[in-house]
């Protein structure tokens, strides 16, 4: 098997072909870094999203577990209800 180049900096020349083969490597590079930084500011973005929706949809049922509690406990006591009308009854 041999070697495509003979030294290392026949290899860096490329045959002549340096300036074009290596800025085609660093715009790959570059791309593919900048996919990955993009896709982990994503992903963090939308897990942010999923917490505040999560956390709100919390809020919203807390607060309606209560309003249904409290508007229970004003049936039960509001005057003329027929529980009230039978203590003063007796």
């Amino acid at each position: 098997m041999n070697a495509a180049f003979p030294t290392w900096q026949a290899f860096f020349a490329m045959g002549g072909y340096a300036f074009y083969v290596w800025l085609s490597v660093i715009v790959t590079l570059v791309s593919l870094f900048g996919i990955i930084i993009h896709t982990v500011w994503h992903r963090r973005q939308l897990l942010a999203e999923i917490r505040r929706r999560q956390s709100r949809e919390q809020r919203i049922r807390q607060s309606k577990k209560q309003a249904s509690a409290a508007h229970n406990n004003s049936k039960r006591a509001a005057p003329g209800s027929p529980d009230s009308t039978r203590e003063k009854l007796s």
